[in-house]
């Protein structure tokens, strides 16, 4: 049966703001089962290397390596603007950024669109057999202005 491990809790938030405004919560607007482009959060306007990070929901070990799919969207605000690159990263006991625990996997999406992206992963074998515990997992985002 799927499992869906969605983020319920902050852990860095970084320059990052909610599209509602302010930065506490940050994980309410990207936790919806249907993506939902009107709530969002965003770095800063010239990010420099701005991280946020964000816990992931408990799931039991599926006992299985593959079918681990890591799915998300992404954009910049203005078409002509700066170049924005944006990592997406799977860590397992990530507390801080200077506690980042194991990086499972890294997506690196450079110079990002002003158009809404879908991203996705899916970790191989070896990635998903490298996670030890499902109920200590995050996802960090990086934003850097190059």
């Amino acid at each position: 049966m799927p499992q869906f491990a969605r983020p319920n809790a902050d852990i860095v938030d970084g320059n990052w703001t909610k599209s509602t405004g302010g930065n506490v919560d940050l994980f309410s607007m990207i936790d919806e089962v249907t993506a939902d482009d009107t709530d969002f959060i965003q770095s800063a306007l010239a990010p420099a290397n701005d991280a946020a990070a964000m816990h992931l929901s408990d799931v039991e070990d599926p006992q299985v390596s593959t079918g681990h799919i890591v799915r998300y969207r992404f954009k910049k605000s203005a078409a002509a603007g700066a170049q924005i690159d944006l990592i997406v990263q799977l860590r397992q006991g990530y507390t801080a950024e200077a506690t980042q625990g194991t990086l499972i996997h890294a997506e690196t999406h450079a110079n990002i669109s002003d158009v809404i992206t879908a991203g996705t992963f899916t970790l191989t074998a070896v990635e998903a057999d490298a996670i030890t515990n499902y109920n200590d997992l995050q996802v960090r985002l990086n934003a850097n202005q190059v």
